[in-house]
């Protein structure tokens, strides 16, 4: 989950000022954690505590007001009406990973993601992207095979990952869908040959920054292991100590299983 938080912050600063090059400062001084990071950390949140997802995102949601929500999510969080509104927004995959790392059979971790997307974005595209989400990290981190990513993605979503980060770059720009940004931020992961690859691969594509490299940052955290230490010290000092706090016990409780 770390690995997630990281690839948000590292994103931040790219998400409407797109550069389509993996040469770039990682963590660049105006980096900061956004809706990405806060949204994770509430799903975590609820899996350790056993809370509603939804009492949990509303609650943690409304402590960062200001976090960067998009406009129909942000009117859901503080509104009354606590009903999902038919999103298919990248904002049910973009906090999924969490999932993948805490639960022990594909059964349970299609259903929990469907579970922590339905509370807000329970488009059938919304569903599908949290699902596609936490089963690759639960896949990277239990087989270690990027190609059983690659076909259970395939197979199960419809999502074209054959392709390559060099093959996307050129043509792709902003989209905040699941159908526009999960196979790409998959891609990023299968394409990398390391934590740092995969997020600058993300970062390099040039679309909704933050999410792409929250997602694939995630992944690549349940395939390659810890993130570098320098990459977790950073994100301690971006994160507020609440959030942290969730993110440092979710990461004691569950971690060893990436690094297994």
């Amino acid at each position: 989950m770390i690995g997630s938080i990281a690839g948000d912050i590292i994103g931040s600063v790219y998400e409407f000022h797109q550069i389509k090059s993996k040469q770039f400062t990682l963590f660049d001084p105006r980096c900061m954690f956004t809706d990405d990071s806060v949204m994770t950390v509430a799903i975590a949140a609820a899996i350790l505590t056993g809370r509603p997802y939804l009492d949990t995102v509303r609650e943690l949601g409304r402590g960062y007001p200001d976090a960067g929500y998009g406009a129909r999510f942000g009117k859901w969080l503080a509104g009354e009406d606590q009903r999902p509104y038919g999103s298919w927004g990248n904002g049910s995959a973009m906090r999924a990973s969490p999932v993948g790392f805490a639960f022990d059979t594909v059964d349970d971790v299609l259903k929990e993601a469907a579970r922590t997307a339905v509370i807000s974005h329970d488009h059938p595209e919304g569903v599908k992207g949290a699902q596609a989400v936490a089963l690759a990290v639960f896949l990277a981190r239990t087989t270690k095979d990027r190609e059983a990513v690659r076909v259970e993605v395939t197979q199960r979503f419809g999502y074209d990952v054959s392709r390559t980060v060099d093959s996307i770059r050129p043509s792709y720009r902003f989209d905040e869908s699941c159908q526009g940004t999960v196979p790409e931020a998959i891609v990023a992961f299968l394409d990398s040959v390391s934590y740092e690859d995969a997020i600058r691969n993300a970062v390099s594509l040039g679309g909704d920054s933050d999410t792409v490299a929250c997602i694939a940052g995630g992944i690549a955290e349940a395939f390659y292991g810890p993130v570098p230490a320098p990459i977790s010290k950073k994100v301690r000092e971006c994160l507020t100590k609440d959030l942290w706090a969730t993110t440092e016990a979710f990461y004691h409780r569950y971690m060893h299983r990436a690094a297994a």
